[in-house]
């Protein structure tokens, strides 16, 4: 049963049951990669599942702040920084499939697949911008940072997914079902917090400003 104010021993069991359930597509990935069982393309097949996960956990970790906005449930925040790290690691995982499995580090050829394949380029822009993320996202690095430093680089988590949704689109060349779902849900997302970021804008404009402070000597007129 999902509570408001779940205790400290419910949470941590809670979390560590989401970490084993996110452990799971990379463990069937390597399962099915040492027995031979990913079809004809093995390595195709690792980097569409693995750079699938990556989006859809990006997605996941942007849905956690207006799941907490609508539900109430403000321990949902205690999770977003694992579902992150976690979309961080599968994006480690489908460049790695890429460089190393399909390119077998041939650098050259890599620069040479980047520059002629846009989404490749694409992709790795937004990879490149989750390395920060991921190494700021300790308590250690909010407060050496300072909270409103920490909160403007981790903005450029909605460039990423943006990105992300755009490198999944150029890269599918017939089925647009999933790249589509994909978009509209990254469009939800994003449109239900430029909305808010609207409501709170007209309520503080709404406010009535403070009176100012009358600086002078007050003159008391006693009635005759």
């Amino acid at each position: 049963m999902i509570t408001k104010n779940p205790n400290t021993t419910a949470l941590a069991t809670l979390k560590a049951l989401i970490f084993v359930l996110l452990l799971i597509p990379a463990a069937l990935l390597a399962q099915g990669w040492f027995a031979d069982s990913l079809g004809s393309n093995p390595v195709e097949a690792v980097r569409r599942a693995t750079g699938e996960w990556t989006l859809r956990l990006l997605l996941i970790t942007l849905a956690v702040t207006p799941l907490r906005r609508l539900s109430g449930l403000h321990w949902l925040l205690r999770l977003r920084r694992m579902l992150g790290l976690f979309s961080f690691a599968y994006g480690c995982l489908h460049v790695v499939s890429y460089v190393w499995l399909d390119q077998s580090f041939d650098w050259y050829a890599i620069a040479e697949d980047i520059l002629d394949r846009p989404f490749i380029m694409v992709g790795f822009a937004a990879f490149v911008l989750m390395i920060p993320l991921a190494l700021t996202s300790s308590n250690a690095a909010i407060r050496r940072m300072g909270g409103r430093q920490w909160q403007a680089l981790h903005r450029s988590i909605y460039a990423i997914a943006i990105m992300a949704v755009v490198h999944y689109w150029w890269l599918v060349e017939a089925d647009l079902l999933m790249p589509l779902i994909y978009t509209l849900m990254l469009a939800a997302l994003l449109g239900a917090r430029g909305w808010w970021r609207e409501l709170e804008r007209r309520r503080q404009l709404a406010a009535p400003a403070a009176l100012p402070r009358f600086k002078g000597k007050v003159i008391r007129i006693v009635p005759k």
